[in-house]
């Protein structure tokens, strides 16, 4: 039986509502026996059974940023949409907050799928996903696992598995550099296993790297600042992702014969895990994976689209011409061609 969450009714998010959609609150229950919280958007006047996106990420973020934004526009474009708070995030449940897991969050997609499926105004043969940064590559794992997910997208993805064993650009790919590490978390687990770290550096140093700075534009302030976000707060918990080291995600992504939109930006500092994830998915093998396999059943209906001009968080929301959430907005996020793409792969 669901369990009833105390979820905050008014309208909290970084983003107005569209007068195009209809927007309620809804939660929904995990096969690990949690429950997530979720907005629900609805194309107003809609009639009969609609094709439905269930939507999550960034990895850290709320349903109140990034991925409320995608279920919204993808909602005024004709679809039932579902953003969600995965499990340990946000106004979901699950102690202590700030916490993965590679199979539990796999699950959190397939619940939101089960939710959708149920509803008596979509149809459940035409359900696809989105997952945005760290969300991306969980959402290929969910696609892997769960065949009635017919279309999905991976926007300016991580690989949180990979970076979490390897370190950024797979630096730290290697024994030492690993044991060190698990040496690390293990002391943590007896010091202090609730202590925080990782979220947005605040105050910016001067010297910081572009990508950090672009992650401050959008986390830390009211372009995407948000009061449950743990990357506009105190971040993630130091252990929180300590399996995600010893697992990966997209080992049978190869295998996946639905649909699949790979979208990076031209300049993200991330773009090398879309880009390899997508070749792995197609032809079984690419840099940076250690494993080879078969190439893709379906490679048809696989795409890589690079946008060019856009760096990561561009794609959080569109991106603005200057810092600080300043300027003009950018529209780096391809509306018509995600439209496309689901309108194809759920008909």
């Amino acid at each position: 039986m669901e369990q009833k969450l105390e979820l905050t009714q008014e309208w909290d998010k970084v983003f107005p509502l569209s007068e195009k959609v209809n927007h309620k609150k809804v939660t929904f229950e995990t096969q690990y026996g949690l429950t997530l919280a979720a907005d629900l958007y609805e194309p107003k006047d809609a009639k009969g059974k609609l094709a439905a996106i269930a939507v999550s990420g960034p990895f850290g973020a709320t349903k109140e940023q990034s991925s409320g934004l995608y279920a919204m526009r993808m909602a005024e474009r004709g679809f039932v949409t579902l953003a969600f708070d995965p499990s340990y995030t946000g106004e979901s449940n699950g102690e202590p907050h700030r916490t993965a897991s590679p199979d539990i969050n796999t699950e959190d997609f397939m619940a939101a799928v089960d939710y959708l499926s149920q509803l008596e105004n979509v149809d459940a043969e035409k359900i696809g996903i989105i997952g945005i940064c760290g969300w991306g590559g969980i959402a290929l794992n969910a696609a892997a696992a769960d065949t009635r997910i017919k279309a999905t997208v991976a926007s300016t993805m991580y690989d949180m598995t990979r970076v979490s064993g390897n370190g950024y650009y797979d630096a730290n790919d290697n024994e030492p550099d690993r044991h060190a590490a698990r040496e690390a978390l293990s002391k943590q687990r007896l010091s202090d296993p609730k202590e925080m770290a990782g979220g947005v550096i605040d105050p910016l140093p001067d010297d910081a790297p572009q990508f950090v700075k672009d992650y401050y534009d959008y986390y830390k302030t009211e372009r995407g600042y948000h009061a449950r976000s743990g990357n506009s707060n105190d971040g993630w918990r130091v252990i929180g992702t300590q399996a995600y080291a010893n697992s990966r995600f997209l080992y049978y992504i190869n295998e996946i014969r639905s649909a699949v939109l790979v979208m990076h930006g031209e300049k993200a500092h991330s773009r090398y895990f879309g880009e390899a994830a997508y070749h792995y998915m197609v032809d079984g093998k690419a840099e940076g994976y250690k494993f080879v396999g078969e190439p893709n059943p379906n490679p048809e209906n696989k795409q890589l689209l690079i946008i060019p001009g856009a760096s990561h968080c561009d794609l959080y929301d569109g991106g603005y011409t200057e810092l600080v959430g300043k300027g003009e907005p950018k529209n780096m996020i391809p509306w018509d061609k995600l439209e496309e793409f689901f309108k194809t792969y759920l008909r």
